[in-house]
């Protein structure tokens, strides 16, 4: 079975479950389907991460409604990234043609706006933790393209950092070309596997909240 027809088949599956359940209950249950298809596409990288950190039951689903208003905030704020609510988390990500020179981990001055809205949306919601992820396409060698990859991200780590963004709250990676998000077929594909990702999660307070019932 093709890989594209497994997610729709999981997530048909999971919609076929979701009798009974309100619309927030459903679009918890269907984003994690989803993300579950996908996150097996590909590995341990945000999308693993995304679904290792879902509570699930009622605190799943008060952390998902945190998240959509966050997801709906960072959407306004960066219309140039594309956002996406996965399980109980957003998946941000940003193409890095935009955000730097070819062979280069320097910040476009130009983009720097960009990252600081999207820090000013950060700020607001501080029980979050981000994880920042470097990745390139399939051209060139791992010699450059892995530093190449963490340099990236340690840069949108570092610009998130001077906007106020806490650094107890950032991590990062770079996974170079060994994590594609499309086939590395041709220049379109290639070009959007060259992306700095972000997994944005629930800490260890808004976890306690949520299971609380207090957030």
């Amino acid at each position: 079975m093709k890989k594209a027809v497994i997610i729709t088949v999981v997530i048909a599956f999971t919609i076929a479950g979701c009798a009974g359940m309100n619309r927030q209950q459903k679009g918890t249950a269907i984003g994690a389907a989803g993300g579950a298809a996908v996150g097996a596409l590909v590995s341990d990288s945000v999308w693993g991460v995304l679904l290792g950190a879902a509570v699930g039951g009622a605190a799943g689903n008060l952390i998902g409604k945190e998240m959509d208003k966050q997801a709906k905030e960072l959407e306004q704020a960066v219309p140039t990234a594309e956002v996406q609510r996965a399980s109980e988390g957003i998946n941000m990500t940003f193409d890095s043609s935009l955000m730097f020179a070819i062979n280069s981990a320097e910040l476009n001055n130009a983009y720097k706006d960009d990252l600081a809205a999207a820090a000013s949306v950060f700020k607001k919601y501080e029980d979050t933790n981000i994880l920042i992820e470097g990745h390139t396409d399939d051209t060139g060698t791992d010699a450059i393209n892995n530093p190449l990859s963490e340099q990236r991200a340690q840069a949108v780590a570092s610009y998130l950092q001077s906007q106020g963004v806490a650094a107890s709250r950032l991590q990062t990676r770079g996974y170079g070309s060994t994590k594609p998000k499309y086939p590395n077929d041709s220049d379109a594909n290639r070009a959007k596997n060259r992306r700095v990702e972000l997994a944005i999660t629930a800490n260890e307070e808004m976890v306690a909240e949520a299971k609380a019932g207090t957030l």
